[in-house]
């Protein structure tokens, strides 16, 4: 009966493509395919540039009759089997006349198509365009000004008025406001232009205009203009842009998916080439010029920047006080100027960077190869603070990094792999591969090697650390899927660190296993759960009794959760889920949970979203992260420890073809504290209520 009711659907579809090519564009579900991909919160991801990214790559969908093996790849929903079908399905019918013809491609499910099709157009070889690019920029439908407001109500302790101590020192205090506004105007055509601007404030931050630190209203401003396929330039990126090439060891677009309940596919990089940059983070991104041209089989890529960069300053001489005797201390990579502190390392220093890339692309689609270099040279030394983990870290004024990578399909085995060499000969490696053993396992490996006196400022490959230095280690990744209804990751990543790190002074060693069973009897209906352990090295505190200065116990990480989610119609939809962590640490077991539901009701012009949670953790370790549904186009994973409820409210009301509001209330009630956070966050009192209001305006609608 379902396979009638499928041919009879294929046959409408078919009959029906004259009329239209395209399957009604469904809104891609940003928000659920990065809770996919990031199923255990990690504070040192900047969840913000990845989902800028990601925004970007469904802004800009892939020609699915061009798209090379690689392409394809960079949306993380094809395994190489369905990739590999899709390549050979177009050298022997053509290039597709339609997405509905997605279907005929052997290993393209329903599912996967449904999940695809927000990243793919088709292209016909040929321009449509017909009118002048000014015309189509004044004309175009994307075209809209996007207003953010974001505030905490109850009075953090750097909003006080100050106090003054008994030596007569006034109290330090923000310099600005509570208010956090956010402003985003964007023109862009997929594949043709994109232009517009960010404007950001911070809470704390004055809103101000003073040339003298670069505040212009707004305390940060970034702005970009991308023109796409302009002859055989392929991409000319003006004002701020960032680039990734090869598995991310030169050139890393700020962000690294790596390990998730997408276990198999995320563990490679694709070469998605030169990006504009639009999150609102103050720093990883190009401030200049870059260029990308294309001639057949080969393209070049050129990188040009100077940048402005936070960072504070130590003078190496006692004897001066001119700028040539000053050296980089640390650069603030916070974005924060909230303090007369802050403040004064905005713009401190200036950075250089001249790079570029040369990639080859054979016919076939089925290799791609190229290399990347990168000059990069600050207006003074940057040299740390001596410690003894911080020995092979880079020092001085200027660096350079080359790699030289490969990927080649192979049947069903995707092979990439990445080699880098910094200016301290430090060297860094990736080697991997994705394979579709069978319809109904897929596998990955993946091995690293990146030394402990590699340097690259703009790296972003697969590790354990936040960057790709003083690490060894190997990935394994599995997907199962036994039945239809049915599936299985898992992941298992052994890694070691030869030299010392920060806060933990001696060579060290972890590993980190996933397991998730997930469960999707119908459309509508999907449960699942997960169990993840990690374990690595910690300093021991300090007892006080005769020792070594420093001795280090393994801890141990174990989250899990169990997740039911149901659209029970087309108007209601329900989640429920149940966390839990355990951490293990010097013999000492703590334990945390949370339990929370979610609801969310959608009629005439409304949309209304609302959760409720009860979390209780033992201690900050044990601490639980939890994704949560924000305003339009806004990332929200925050972390909760100790007792207490949470709950918040989203709405979101169409007013016109034009103007789309949200409004989100959250409140955070804690039941162990008289005082939430520390220092200038402060807070008096046991709860935490925060409001978001965004306004989208489009333009030609």
């Amino acid at each position: 009966m379902k396979a009638l009711i499928f041919l009879i659907g294929l046959s409408f579809c078919l009959s029906s493509f004259v009329l239209a090519q395209y399957p009604p564009k469904t809104e891609m579900d940003l928000e659920s395919l990065m809770e996919r991909l990031f199923p255990v919160q990690d504070e040192d991801l900047d969840y913000e540039s990845i989902y800028e990214v990601l925004l970007q790559l469904y802004l800009n969908p892939m020609d699915i009759n061009r798209a090379s093996a690689e392409t394809l790849a960079s949306s993380y929903l094809l395994n190489p089997s369905q990739i590999s079908g899709l390549i050979s399905y177009r050298a022997r019918q053509g290039s597709l006349i339609s997405l509905y013809e997605l279907q005929a491609v052997p290993g393209f499910d329903l599912k996967t198509i449904e999940q695809i099709i927000p990243f793919l157009t088709l292209g016909t070889g040929t321009s449509t365009q017909t009118q002048s690019f000014w015309k189509r920029v004044a004309n175009e439908e994307q075209a809209y000004f996007l207003l953010r407001h974001r505030r905490t109500w109850e009075p953090r302790k750097g909003f006080t008025p100050p106090d003054t101590s008994s030596t007569g020192r006034i109290s330090n205090r923000y310099l600005g406001d509570p208010n956090e506004f956010y402003l985003r105007f964007r023109i862009q055509h997929a594949r043709d232009f994109s232009l517009g601007f960010t404007l950001d404030k911070d809470p704390g931050e004055q809103f101000t205009w003073d040339r003298k630190t670069a505040r212009y209203g707004f305390n940060f401003l970034s702005f970009h203009f991308t023109k796409y396929y302009l002859g055989k330039w392929k991409t000319i990126a003006l004002g701020d842009f960032q680039a990734q090439f090869g598995q991310g060891l030169v050139f890393g677009a700020s962000y690294s998916l790596g390990k998730g309940a997408e276990t198999v596919p995320t563990v490679r990089k694709s070469s998605v080439g030169i990006l504009p940059y639009t999150a609102a983070m103050e720093f990883g991104f190009f401030r200049g010029a870059g260029l990308t041209y294309q001639s057949g089989k080969w393209q070049s890529s050129i990188i040009t920047s100077y940048a402005p960069r936070d960072g504070r300053a130590t003078s190496s001489s006692v004897d001066t006080l001119s700028s040539e005797a000053l050296t980089i201390n640390s650069f603030n990579q916070s974005g924060l100027h909230r303090t007369q502190s802050e403040l004064s390392t905005k713009n401190q220093f200036k950075e250089l960077s001249l790079g570029g890339n040369i990639q080859y692309s054979a016919a076939s689609g089925q290799l791609q190869s190229g290399v990347n270099y990168l000059f990069t040279r600050f207006d003074h030394p940057w040299i740390k603070v001596p410690r003894l983990y911080n020995q092979f870290d880079f020092s001085g004024q200027s660096n350079q990094v080359g790699s030289f990578y490969m990927n080649y399909n192979w049947k069903n085995f995707f092979l990439f792999g990445e080699s880098a060499i910094s200016q301290s000969g430090g060297i860094g490696k990736v080697l991997g591969f994705v394979s579709s053993l069978s319809k109904q396992l897929d596998f990955s490996l993946l091995w690293r090697k990146y030394g402990k006196d590699f340097h690259s400022f703009y790296a972003n490959s697969f590790s354990e650390s936040t960057r790709p230095a003083n690490e060894q280690g190997v990935y394994l990744g599995i997907q199962i899927k036994p039945i239809s209804k049915w599936r299985i990751n898992a992941y298992y990543d052994f890694f070691r660190f030869p030299w010392f790190r920060y806060r933990l002074y001696a060579p060290s060693k972890g590993y980190e296993w996933l397991g998730r069973i997930s469960y999707q009897p119908t459309r509508n209906l999907t449960a699942f759960f997960q169990v993840r352990e990690e374990q690595k090295d910690r300093n021991l505190s300090d007892s006080g009794e005769p020792a070594l200065p420093y001795q280090i116990r393994p801890l141990n990480k174990i989250n899990g959760m169990l997740s039911l989610e149901h659209q029970v119609s087309k108007s209601f939809f329900f989640r429920s889920r149940i966390l839990f962590s355990r951490v293990n640490y010097d013999e000492q077991k703590m334990t945390g949970f949370m339990i929370l539901q979610d609801a969310q009701y959608s009629f005439s012009k409304f949309r209304l979203t609302g959760r409720v949670a009860l979390f209780d953790t033992e201690d900050y370790d044990t601490r639980i992260y939890t994704f949560e549904n924000n305003v339009l186009w806004t990332f929200s994973i925050p972390a909760f420890a100790g007792q207490g409820m949470r709950y918040y409210l989203l709405a979101q009301y169409k007013v016109n073809s034009q103007i789309t509001a949200y409004f989100r209330f959250s409140r955070t009630s804690y039941t162990d504290r008289e005082t939430i956070s520390s220092g200038l966050q402060e807070i008096e009192g046991s709860r935490q209520t925060e409001t978001a209001l965004l306004i989208r305006y489009m333009l030609h609608r």
